[in-house]
């Protein structure tokens, strides 16, 4: 694909959905992945067989399938999650939730819209619909603390003057802390002078994208009071964006809510000026929270209520563990996943789970994701199980199967990694947080992408903490 990738070019540095559409076509055109794909399959159940060898999945339309090896690739954001409102099935005008958003824009001119929740998608959607909408009322629990995108168009000129550094910047990425081109300074907070200290974050913060949140001083998730500095200049930036006082102590307070950088912060490029159009406002419904819904509208703990035309369900997903614990897994004496996670997830290597053999997960529970640039997490891991693989199928390897002692030991990892910074302080989707249900835990590799990789392949070829167990002919 390598240099079928360098053909392609972006009209941006942050593509659209339909940009990268094109993409995904330009990748099937050159390695034939929908003639390989089962589409509209849900998994409802898969196990191991030990005598076997073989893994046995079945689907929610009936159909069986076998494997030597289980690959599950559900992403951190596969299980939607809406409140356990009563009533919402009533509402007779336009509901979306943002996990089954329709292909055609959402008709919201000189309509009176709502969108509930200030996630990724409740900042996109506010970007789109302010414009737009007869009115606008986004609720929110709390303030995401953005950061500009700072898109800009990109040239076919400059783009291929860049495609002689793909390979090496590809590579770069691999050894910075969230798999982007850049990677925290390395200096902490308090060596800089407070002038030094406006410009390095002047320079983060013109630059845009997640620089301010991963390229920052690489102390402030570790000490609070250089989050506070940072918070500082953040809430200084944000505010001086927003016109109305009353709108500002909503969306970019003075106090923290929380650490700054401890929640994932979503990328804007107009998000706060929405709010100084007279058609846009922000509710606070921290201390009167939405109850139910009608025919209508929205009912709330006051006992108010607010008719809506348009709804838009932005409460997010059961992220990281959720996609995997919907699918039905079931380790080799039978038990389920789901319930096995309820009181905290385990893993070896944030890719193999202990007596469920030759399955392996990427961007996943317990490794760097939420911390980090997807698809880099997903080659350094991709990368990991294909060797494995190989390893296994030269070797008579008839499957592997991590120890109890070994994920043990992962996840004691796992909770210092986290533990020694601000993380915990707070119940955010890396904690846990994206429901009210979840376990109060770490779900990801806090020590960054870069030493992430080298602890997954400390452990080849030797195979350190699994159990080996090869075919019989290959063991004779």
């Amino acid at each position: 694909m390598n240099a079928d990738n360098r053909r392609h070019n972006w009209p941006n540095n942050y593509p659209n959905y339909h940009d990268l559409r094109d993409y995904f076509d330009t990748c099937d055109r050159v390695l034939n992945i929908k003639e390989r794909t089962a589409f509209e399959s849900v998994v409802t159940e898969a196990q191991f067989d030990t005598d076997e060898g073989r893994w046995h999945v079945k689907t929610a339309d009936g159909r069986n399938a076998k494997a030597k090896y289980l690959v599950v690739c559900a992403g951190f954001a596969a299980k939607r999650y809406v409140p356990d409102w009563p009533g919402v099935d009533k509402f007779k005008g336009v509901i979306h939730h943002s996990s089954f958003w329709p292909d055609d824009d959402v008709d919201v001119k000189g309509k009176k819209c709502a969108i509930i929740g200030t996630g990724a998608t409740g900042v996109q959607v506010t970007q789109a619909w302010g414009p737009q909408a007869g009115e606008v009322k986004v609720f929110q629990r709390t303030p995401n603390l953005t950061v500009p995108m700072r898109q800009r168009d990109l040239t076919v000129e400059e783009q291929e003057q860049n495609k002689k550094w793909y390979p090496e910047l590809l590579r770069y990425r691999e050894h910075c802390f969230g798999g982007f081109l850049y990677t925290f300074s390395e200096k902490n907070t308090f060596d800089d002078t407070r002038e030094e200290r406006e410009a390095f974050y002047e320079k983060l913060w013109q630059d845009g994208g997640f620089r301010f949140w991963l390229g920052n001083y690489k102390d402030y998730l570790f000490s609070k009071e250089a989050n506070q500095e940072a918070y500082n200049f953040w809430a200084k930036k944000q505010r001086a964006r927003i016109n109305d006082e009353r709108k500002k102590d909503i969306l970019a307070p003075l106090q923290m809510p929380h650490y700054w950088g401890i929640k994932r912060p979503c990328l804007e490029y107009a998000y706060l000026e929405q709010f100084n159009r007279p058609n846009v406002d922000i509710v606070n419904i921290k201390n009167n929270a939405i109850v139910g819904f009608d025919e209508t509208g929205i009912k709330f703990e006051d006992g108010s209520h607010e008719d809506f035309g348009v709804i838009c369900i932005a409460t997010g997903f059961d992220v990281v563990t959720g996609g995997m614990t919907a699918m039905g897994l079931k380790d080799i004496y039978g038990n389920t996943l789901d319930d096995q996670w309820k009181k905290a997830a385990y893993t070896y290597l944030g890719t193999t789970i202990a007596d469920y053999p030759n399955m392996f997960h990427l961007y996943g529970p317990q490794g760097p994701t939420l911390l980090s640039n997807g698809p880099t997490t997903i080659e350094v891991q991709g990368r990991w199980i294909n060797d494995v693989i190989k390893y296994c199928e030269r070797n008579g390897v008839k499957y592997i199967n991590p120890t109890q002692e070994a994920q043990a030991e992962w996840k004691k990892k796992i909770n210092h990694l986290s533990d020694i910074t601000l993380f915990p302080t707070v119940k955010s989707t890396y904690m846990g947080g994206s429901k009210p249900d979840k376990a109060f835990e770490q779900t990801n590799y806090a020590g960054g992408l870069h030493n992430y990789g080298e602890d997954i392949r400390s452990v080849l070829p030797k195979f350190d903490g699994f159990n080996v167990v090869n075919n019989v002919a290959a063991a004779a």
